[in-house]
């Protein structure tokens, strides 16, 4: 029996009309799946909702996620190898970026499962379009360090990669501690760096700055508390 197809999904990034993110195909593609592999089932299940899921629940949701076992992955891609299709939800954005499905989509490759990515919003992908820095060599770093002298220290690495590389660098935070990365990064970065803040990405309170440190601190602080935010650093 051939194996069915995974889909990997992308899902709004922000509070925002669907049809203006997600390409009317991915809606018909999602109604007419009843395998998912989500991070969390409740979202999930609102994402169905928002593409006019005609009975959710009849839609069988496994989750994947950091309390997932890694012996437990193999379980998930079960009705792959038994021949139906799946999709694969992120939380947010594009599954496999900063998101936990690629150890779905490592294990669907050995087991020759077709991987189809679908076209949709990557807060990530967008910030980097609109940065305005090096669209050739650039890196996505994930999260910084928490504690404030280990994530110092990896802002002067970053700084010092995107100088002597020309190698730009994004990252993220957890959106309650922005404030505290952004301090961080003016008081850390040299005044001729550039500091690049999406903020709110896709929504209609949407911020796209990119400007020197010595500009940022002349500047009032962004009110972006509990906003999800990429930042990203060039000169």
């Amino acid at each position: 029996m051939p194996s069915g197809t995974l889909y990997l999904i992308p899902v709004p990034i922000s509070e925002t009309d669907l049809c203006l993110v997600v390409p009317n195909y991915n809606s018909e593609l999602v109604n007419s799946l009843t395998y998912f592999i989500a991070e969390d089932a409740k979202n999930a299940r609102r994402f169905l909702k928002q593409c006019n899921y005609a009975d959710i629940s009849k839609a069988e949701i496994a989750e994947l996620n950091e309390h997932t076992k890694s012996n437990s992955v193999s379980e998930l891609i079960k009705p792959l190898i038994e021949g139906k299709n799946v999709g694969l939800l992120s939380d947010a954005g594009c599954p496999g970026i900063a998101d936990p499905g690629a150890d779905v989509v490592k294990l669907a490759h050995q087991k020759n499962i077709v991987v189809k990515p679908l076209i949709g919003p990557s807060s990530i992908v967008l910030s980097i379009m609109a940065s305005g820095f090096n669209g050739q060599n650039f890196a996505f770093v994930g999260y910084l360090p928490i504690e404030k002298p280990q994530r110092c220290k990896r802002i002067k690495e970053l700084e010092n990669l995107a100088v002597k590389s020309n190698l730009a660098q994004f990252f993220i935070e957890t959106p309650y501690r922005n404030g505290q990365l952004f301090d961080d990064l003016i008081q850390t970065l040299q005044p001729e760096t550039l500091l690049f803040i999406g903020i709110n990405l896709t929504s209609s309170s949407e911020k796209l700055v990119s400007k020197s440190v010595k500009m940022w601190k002349q500047a009032p602080k962004p009110d972006f508390h509990k906003i999800p935010a990429v930042f990203g650093i060039y000169r």
